[in-house]
C-alpha cells in the first residue's frame, strides 16, 4: 500500500509547499505553513476529456432576467448594507475583531425573522446552548422561535439542515470552527476551510436558503484564511467599531446584490445593538464650536452622507524627528498634504509634531477628506477656529490645485439638514451647480487661498498664536 504523502498549506494565502518553511514564499508570512494531507490523485490516472460532459446552453446577453427577491431582516441598517434585504439562496460572511457585536447583531436579525414566521437556526460552533440562550435572555429575544444547536461536525451540521422544509436564513457561527471528518487537517486550517465554505455556498444555492457565515480575523483586521473564501460567497461584510466608543459600523466590501462600500451605523447599548438613523448628528454630537484645529468634513459612505469632525494638534516638537500621529485616515496622505503645505503655500511644518483624528472612532477612506485636513492644520497652527457652521469636502492635487470630487449634491444636503451655513469647496465643483445649491459656497482657487481663507479667522492683530515658550507662529506668503 502507498504512503499517504503530505503537503504543507500556508494559513495566511493557500499557497501549498512540499517541505516546511519559516516563510511562505507566496505571500511573506511567517509561520503560516501546516501540515496536511495530501489529495489522492484520480485512479488509473483518469483526466477530463472533452466530450464526456453535458452540454451546457449558450445565452446572449439581452434579456429579461427577473429582480431578486429580497427578505427583509427587520433591521434597516443590516438591510441598507445588504442591497435592500437578504437574497434567497445567497451566502454571506461578517467578519470582526472579538466581542465587536457579529454575534449580537446575528441573533437580533434572526430573532425578528422567527417572529415574523421564518423558520431560522442558529448553528454554534463556539458556544453551548445555554450560553446562546443566556444571551437572547439578556437581549429580550427569549420569546423568538430560534432553533438552535451546538454542532461543528459539517456532516451533521448538513444532515441536520436538509431536513424538510429548509430553513429561510441559517447562521454558522463561526465557519472557522466547521470541521469536515473526511479530510484529515484540524479545523480552521485551509482545507477545512474551504471544504465548509464550499458545502455551506452549495447547500444555501440548492435550497434557496440565506446563509450568514461568522468569520475570524487577523491581527491586519483581515478574514483569517486565504482570499478564496471571499471569492466563494456573494457578500462580505466587516463590522468595525472601537471598543472605547458606543458606535459600530457595518460595511460592505462585497455585494453581488448591491453596491459596494456601503455602511450601516448601530450603536452598543445594554439591550444590544440599537440602529442609528442619524450618524451624522452621532459623530458631531460632542462637537465644541469654537476649537482651533477642528473641521468638518462632508464625506461619502457608499451612497449615505456622513458628517465628521477632524481634529488636528500642531505642537512645538522637542524630537528630532517630529512625530506624525494618525488615527482614522492614511498616514501617507497627511504626509502628502503637508508636504503641499509646504511648498506651494509656505507652511512649513517640519518643526512640530503633528497629530490627527477623526472624531469617534470613523476611519475615511476617500481623498475628498484633503481640504478639511489642511484646513484644520492650518487652524491649529495659527490657533484660529473656522466658523462653526461651515463645512469643508474636495481634493488637494500635488501642485496645490483644488479638484472637485464626486456626490457634491448628496453631501451639501445632508450639511443643510443639520443646520449649516455654508461649504467650502473647489472653484471647479461650484462652476458646475446648475441651480442654486442648498447653503452658501465658498470657493478658493487653490491651497494657498484657502490658507489665507483660514488666516483671516485669526487674532485681531492678524499674527499668529503665541504657544507658551515656542516663538510665534507665522505664515510666509500667504
Amino acid at each position: 500500500m502507498a504512503k499517504a504523502s503530505s503537503i504543507y498549506v500556508c494559513q495566511s494565502c493557500g499557497a501549498t509547499a512540499s517541505r516546511w518553511a519559516g516563510r511562505c514564499d507566496n505571500c511573506g508570512a511567517w509561520n503560516s505553513l501546516v501540515e496536511e494531507a495530501a489529495a489522492a490523485p484520480l485512479p488509473g490516472g483518469v483526466r477530463p476529456r472533452a466530450g464526456k460532459g453535458r452540454r451546457v446552453e449558450l445565452v446572449g446577453l439581452k434579456g429579461a432576467s427577473p429582480v431578486p427577491a429580497r427578505l427583509r431582516s427587520g433591521i434597516q441598517e443590516l438591510d441598507r448594507v445588504a442591497g435592500g434585504g437578504l437574497v434567497p439562496g445567497s451566502a454571506v460572511l461578517i467578519g470582526g475583531d472579538p466581542g465587536i457585536g457579529k454575534s449580537t447583531l446575528i441573533l437580533q436579525a434572526l430573532a425578528l425573522l422567527a417572529r415574523r414566521g421564518e423558520k431560522v437556526v442558529y448553528v454554534s460552533g463556539e458556544e453551548a446552548v445555554d450560553q446562546v440562550r443566556l444571551r437572547a435572555e439578556r437581549l429580550g429575544l427569549s420569546d423568538a422561535a430560534v432553533l438552535l444547536a451546538a454542532e461543528t461536525n459539517l456532516d451533521d451540521v448538513l444532515t441536520t439542515l436538509g431536513d424538510a422544509p429548509s430553513p429561510s436564513v441559517i447562521a454558522v457561527d463561526s465557519v472557522q470552527t466547521i470541521w469536515s471528518p473526511q479530510i484529515d487537517a484540524a479545523p480552521g486550517t485551509v482545507s477545512q476551510l474551504r471544504a465548509g465554505t464550499e458545502a455551506l455556498v452549495r447547500f444555501a444555492k440548492s435550497r434557496g436558503t440565506t446563509v450568514l457565515l461568522v468569520g475570524h480575523v487577523t491581527k491586519e483586521g483581515q478574514i483569517a484564511g486565504p482570499k478564496l473564501i471571499e471569492h466563494m460567497v456573494d457578500a462580505v461584510f466587516y463590522f468595525e467599531g472601537d471598543r472605547g466608543h458606543h458606535f459600530r459600523i457595518l460595511r460592505a466590501v462585497k455585494n453581488r446584490f448591491g453596491p459596494t462600500d456601503e455602511i450601516g451605523v448601530f450603536e452598543m447599548s445594554d439591550g444590544g445593538l440599537a440602529e442609528v438613523e442619524n450618524p451624522s448628528g452621532l459623530f458631531l454630537g460632542d462637537r465644541s464650536a469654537a476649537t482651533p484645529g477642528a473641521a468638518v468634513f462632508a464625506g461619502m459612505e457608499g451612497t449615505r452622507p456622513l458628517l465628521v469632525e477632524v481634529q488636528t494638534l500642531v505642537s512645538p516638537s522637542t524630537l528630532g524627528t517630529p512625530r506624525r500621529a494618525v488615527v482614522g485616515w492614511d498616514g501617507s496622505r497627511l504626509a502628502m498634504i503637508l508636504a503641499v503645505l509646504d511648498t506651494h503655500c509656505g507652511v512649513g511644518l517640519g518643526g512640530y509634531d503633528v497629530y490627527l483624528n477623526v472624531a469617534g472612532g470613523l476611519r475615511i477612506r476617500e481623498p475628498a477628506a484633503d481640504l478639511a485636513v489642511a484646513a484644520a492644520l492650518v487652524s491649529s497652527l495659527l490657533g484660529a477656529a473656522l466658523p462653526a457652521d461651515s463645512v469643508l469636502f474636495g481634493e488637494v492635487a500635488l501642485s496645490g490645485a483644488l479638484r472637485p470630487v464626486a456626490q457634491g449634491e448628496a453631501r451639501l444636503k445632508e450639511a443643510a439638514k443639520l443646520g449649516f451655513k455654508t461649504a467650502v469647496v473647489p472653484e471647479a465643483a461650484k462652476s458646475e451647480w446648475k441651480r442654486n445649491p442648498p447653503l452658501a459656497l465658498h470657493a478658493p482657487p487653490d491651497l494657498r487661498s484657502l490658507v489665507r481663507w483660514v488666516q483671516s479667522f485669526g487674532p485681531a492683530t492678524g499674527r499668529p498664536r503665541e504657544a507658551g515658550p515656542a516663538p510665534a507662529r507665522s505664515i510666509a506668503g500667504a
